[in-house]
C-alpha cells in the first residue's frame, strides 16, 4: 500500500465492504478517537479532501490495536 492513498486505492478497498457499513475516521492526536466522515468531497490543488464531521467517541480497542496505536 502506498504511503499516500489515492481515490483508486480507496475505492478498491471500500468496494469489498458492506455498503451499509458506517464509516469513521480514526484520528490519533494524543488519544485515539473516532470521527464522523463528512458528506462532501472537495477537490483542490490536485487533491481530494474529505472533512471530518465531529467526534464520535474513543476509538475501540480492537481498532487501536489493528492500527498499532497505544
Amino acid at each position: 500500500m502506498p504511503r499516500y492513498l489515492t481515490v483508486g486505492h480507496l475505492l478498491r478497498q471500500l468496494q469489498e465492504l458492506d455498503p451499509g457499513l458506517p464509516v469513521r475516521l480514526a484520528i490519533n492526536p494524543d488519544f485515539p478517537f473516532a470521527h464522523y466522515v463528512g458528506a462532501d468531497v472537495v477537490v483542490r490543488n490536485g487533491k481530494a479532501f474529505i472533512a471530518d464531521d465531529g467526534q464520535e467517541d474513543y476509538l475501540p480497542a480492537g481498532a487501536r490495536d489493528a492500527l498499532a496505536w497505544a
